[in-house]
């Protein structure tokens, strides 16, 4: 009984502390997210600074049709989705595979040591880790080509090799974004009833076993919840990674730029607002068909794991 009021003013009432809490996140959301979105009106316009943002004359989709025809476009999208899906598949695999390996260690001392230096890569900036990576690989005193010349080998020039920064992007991501994913899926599997394992054991059960009948299966609905997730970033390049780390090399740009590093790289030479606009809209847009697609999907296969 709501005593004659309304069910969503009634429970502003009753949880008036919880709604309060929520205040500034709300703001904060409001102010840097959903009114910056004005501006998607650049990506349709021949922007000037005389006029500024809304009275700058309208260009309709010619600023599309710039972007496209710039020949970075396909490159920018290829780059961008193929790198994203390669993180997504192995960053999960070694999340999982890191989670199940902590939870299955008897000493519990070891297991959050090990934890925290998993996680500690997390909290590093990328400008750190482009630095490091630069020490490590740069041509003339990097600590890779040191050891090659002290042991009478040839130096590698890895900055201007374009094979060699896949493997190099893939490596660089897993390192900064395992251990925060482990976390996630061990704090999944702790809350798995203990009594299923103990059943198991019972049953003279096997390690591999009940991690195949048991773990994987109740950790399931995380698995496809933070891939849908994801999902709407698959399109969306980790700008400071793909920027700092590559040191924004001409020299591989065909292997390493993605669609951000693109747009900033236009916005600081060639300042053309409305086709830098236009490709963040292109990029959003694409992301939240890929992000509806998906979860349709998991909707028609397993309805209780859809976002919505």
């Amino acid at each position: 009984m709501y005593s004659g009021k309304h069910p969503f003013l009634h429970d502003l009432h009753k949880n008036r502390t919880k709604w309060l809490m929520l205040v500034p996140a709300a703001v904060v959301v409001i102010l840097m997210c959903y009114i910056p979105m004005a501006g998607i009106v650049l990506a349709f316009k021949e922007y000037n600074y005389h006029d500024g943002i809304f009275g700058s004359p309208w260009a309709g989709f010619e600023n599309f049709k710039y972007f496209f025809k710039s020949g970075k476009a396909w490159l920018t999208t290829r780059n961008t989705v193929l790198y994203n899906l390669v993180f997504l598949c192995i960053n999960t695999f070694l999340q999982i595979t890191c989670a199940i390996m902590l939870s299955e260690l008897a000493g519990k001392k070891f297991k959050r040591v090990t934890q925290s230096v998993m996680f500690l890569p997390y909290f590093i900036s990328w400008v750190v880790v482009g630095a490091f990576i630069y020490n490590l690989f740069n041509y003339e005193f990097g600590a890779v080509n040191t050891f090659l010349k002290g042991i009478g080998a040839q130096p590698i020039d890895v900055y201007s090799n374009k094979r060699a920064w896949p493997v190099i992007l893939v490596i660089v991501s897993a390192f900064k974004n395992v251990g925060y994913g482990t976390v996630m899926y061990l704090a999944s599997i702790v809350n798995i009833d203990g009594e299923m394992y103990e059943a198991a054991d019972l049953d003279g059960a096997t390690m591999w076993q009940k991690i195949r009948y048991i773990t994987l299966p109740c950790i399931r609905p995380t698995v496809v919840i933070l891939f849908l997730l994801a999902i709407g970033t698959v399109l969306k390049g980790d700008f400071q990674m793909f920027w700092q780390v590559t040191g924004n090399n001409p020299m591989v740009l065909d292997v390493t730029d993605v669609i951000d590093t693109y747009v900033t790289r236009s916005l600081l030479t060639l300042q053309e607002f409305g086709m830098t606009s236009a490709a963040g809209l292109y990029q959003s847009g694409i992301s939240f068909i890929l992000v509806l697609i998906a979860n349709h999907i998991v909707k028609k296969v397993e309805p209780d794991y859809a976002l919505f």
